[in-house]
């Protein structure tokens, strides 16, 4: 037998995505590994257990976990999951360490090497593995379809013999990877869409989308982006400017879709109470990162809030989620092309190679210990287990002292940091 690459189903409600496609179970077989699909893993994605095994996975049980060199997860495994995994497997998931130091630390107990998705540097070779692009896009096109959901009226203009239906006005705050998709969503059902961010550089992509672009468009404007791409941050004076100029535009709209958010931070607050009381009655919010602490004030997670003003602020969670069906091919690929990287092509077996700055950029913890160096901390004590966590590489970097010395330490500073947007 070959080694064993395991997919669970996610034990989250709010979670209906799976690691794993019938596309990449071929793949991962034709590595050289044996894939064991958990029963109903799939079921919530559209994909039955039958694809599954006539993609030539074995459908098991949550126990096989134990056998597994390799687990493909979705979201992080919690404490009472981690105690059936066998220590020294490679874990790979979106496992959200900000602000979860104790989760974090129950990864390192476990003994496994647990890689951390969304930490996937932006560089032309990892452009296949991009997890926050390819689940931050469809979350701009599914904030779009709620909103119009809940906007309750057409979204585009209709002329009809019995009169003009106008168009809605929709305004996207924050052009990353789900602000540019919900631009593009918003312009193809019809609306009059316009959209604002703090670089300069996305005032083109938004006018390429057909959109118009809102901003102070004063001399600090023009340099607040730095030659890495990064915004700069601006000057009260400046951000009094845009506040108004925002909130007066704001007053104006039918839909709102904010998606300011940056990994390792609290979301931004960009609609005030009183932006969302001027608007009028019928109007709609979408939230991306409420699960963050939103973007909007009175936004609640997981619910669609109506204010006294007839304003509704749509706060769902997992937003990728609700296209599962999608989100989940999309997520399988990612995984699939960076595990492909951890393989020895010759001895089709797992070979980790530490000093890959892929491997550098996104493990998580590795023989017991918490490695990565925003995360690194205090030593963590072990697991008993009868069979022993594999050793850190002998090459592993010495842990910087800095990141020893704040379990808080800011985001990696890599190309994912550089828009406001989502992803």
């Amino acid at each position: 037998m070959g080694q064993t690459v395991f997919i669970p189903r996610e034990l989250d409600a709010n979670e209906l995505r799976v690691a794993a496609s019938p596309d990449t179970v071929k793949r991962l077989a034709g590595l050289g590994f044996d894939v064991i699909v958990e029963s109903g893993a799939g079921m919530a994605s559209r994909i039955p257990d039958e694809e599954f095994a006539k993609a030539g996975a074995a459908i098991g049980k949550a126990g096989d976990v134990a056998k597994a060199d390799v687990v493909l997860k979705v979201r992080r495994p919690d404490e009472a999951e981690l105690k059936a995994y066998r220590p020294g497997s490679a874990v790979i998931a979106i496992l959200d360490p900000y602000g979860n130091d104790a989760a974090v630390d129950a990864l390192a107990r476990a003994g496994v090497t647990a890689f951390s998705m969304e930490f996937m540097p932006r560089i032309t070779r990892a452009q296949s593995m991009d997890v926050l692009s390819s689940q931050a896009n469809l979350a701009g096109y599914q904030a779009v379809i709620d909103a119009a959901a809940e906007y309750d009226r057409a979204l585009p203009m209709m002329m009809t013999a019995a009169g003009t239906v106008p168009a809605a006005k929709a305004f996207v705050m924050g052009v990353g990877v789900a602000g540019l998709q919900a631009i593009a969503t918003a312009r193809r059902l019809g609306a009059v869409v316009t959209a604002t961010d703090v670089r300069p550089a996305a005032k083109e992509q938004v006018a390429s989308l057909g959109a118009k672009f809102l901003a102070v468009e004063d001399e600090e404007f023009k340099a607040a982006e730095t030659a890495g791409g990064y915004a700069k941050e601006m000057s009260r004076e400046y951000q009094a400017k845009q506040a108004a100029l925002t909130a007066e535009h704001i007053a104006k709209q039918d839909i709102v879709i904010t998606t300011a958010l940056i990994p390792g931070r609290a979301a931004p607050k960009l609609v005030s109470a009183a932006m969302v009381a001027s608007m009028k009655p019928g109007s709609v919010i979408v939230d991306l990162a409420v699960e963050r602490g939103g973007n909007v004030e009175g936004a609640v997670p997981g619910q669609v809030v109506t204010t006294a003003n007839g304003v509704k602020i749509v706060g769902h969670l997992n937003v990728p989620g609700r296209v599962a069906a999608s989100a989940s091919l999309l997520y399988a690929r990612n995984l699939f092309a960076f595990l492909e990287t951890l393989v020895d092509k010759t001895a089709k077996t797992l070979a980790i190679n530490r000093d890959d700055e892929l491997v550098k950029a996104t493990m998580l913890t590795d023989g017991g210990q918490v490695v990565h160096p925003a995360f690194a901390g205090k030593p963590v004590v072990m697991i008993a287990s009868a069979e022993p966590a594999k050793p850190a590489a002998a090459k592993n970097p010495a842990l910087p002292k800095k990141a020893a010395a704040s379990r808080k330490a800011a985001a990696p500073k890599s190309p994912a940091n550089k828009s406001k947007g989502i992803a």
